[in-house]
């Protein structure tokens, strides 16, 4: 059998959306759980193009909020596939702005989730490998280990002590 690998590319998303006033909060700011909810949605679409199977969300990296997003903005989610493990996808996300009418565009967000695909009964699988191509697409692809080893261990799945590549940043070895 031989081994399916794709590039960021073939998982590249793009999902748009326009706040509307059931969007935002009362300061006509879009709430962030509604944010969120949408970023899930585009990284679901993104990992499933990769691994052509269902997939779950199995973390939501730290989100920062970088600049309000108002009432009437239109937002634009960008997603794709960073790194695969062995049943997981890591997917970066990259939000932006617009006010159409003053023609402003501005970066929202950042993120990174993870998702785990899955058979019809729920059960993990193997995801095709991923193989980066442009230069950013390898950094992303090589930080993607060291964000892992931070999930795995603050869900206390992994010894700090074992967390290899996360240690070297730190310590000569």
């Amino acid at each position: 059998m031989s081994t399916i690998i794709k590039h960021p590319k073939n998982s590249f998303t793009v999902m748009n959306e326009l706040v509307l006033p059931n969007d935002t909060n009362t300061l006509n700011n879009l709430m962030g759980g509604r944010l969120l909810h949408w970023m899930d949605i585009a990284a679901a679409i993104s990992a499933q193009k990769h691994c052509n199977r269902i997939v779950v969300t199995a973390s939501v990296d730290n989100v920062s909020f970088q600049h309000a997003i108002k009432l009437g903005d239109v937002i634009t989610i960008e997603a794709k596939v960073t790194r695969a493990f062995h049943t997981s996808v890591e997917v970066r996300m990259d939000v932006w702005a617009e006010n159409i009418p003053s023609g402003s565009r501005i970066k929202s967000n950042e993120a990174y989730y993870t998702f785990v695909a899955v058979d019809q009964s729920g059960r993990p699988i193997p995801v095709p490998e991923l193989s980066p191509e442009t230069e950013e697409e390898i950094e992303l692809f090589a930080g993607a280990l060291r964000r892992r080893q931070i999930r795995l261990i603050l869900a206390g799945k992994m010894n700090a002590h074992d967390a290899k590549e996360l240690k070297a940043l730190f310590f000569n070895e």
